[in-house]
């Protein structure tokens, strides 16, 4: 993960600011360690009907069903379709690819 938060494309700051504001909440709830963008929004070519791609570090192991509700969480929190994924999930020819754009956001 990089590019400090002055490096940022705007919405991906915007994103990252509410992220990072609900980031308590979500490790009391669902053990989110860390919180990355990547995808359009990391590449500021979002545009109105983009999803957001949001990579996820759990502290511990959540179920199917947690990992679920997670999603829907930050689709209301951010007003747009969520990408969840956690990176042992990517596929080995994305993940360097990724990785390497990949925003810390919270």
């Amino acid at each position: 993960m990089n590019k400090g938060p002055s490096q940022r494309p705007p919405e991906a700051a915007r994103i990252g600011q509410l992220l990072q504001r609900r980031l308590p909440y979500l490790r009391r709830k669902y053990n989110v360690k860390r919180l990355a963008l990547f995808g359009s929004v990391a590449r500021d070519r979002m545009r109105p009907g983009s999803d957001v791609d949001v990579l996820v570090e759990f502290s511990q192991p959540i179920g199917l069903f947690a990992f679920l509700d997670l999603k829907t969480e930050l689709e209301h929190l951010l007003g747009r379709p969520v990408d969840l994924v956690t990176a042992d999930a990517l596929k080995p020819q994305m993940r360097d690819k990724i990785l390497g754009e990949a925003i810390h956001a919270a």
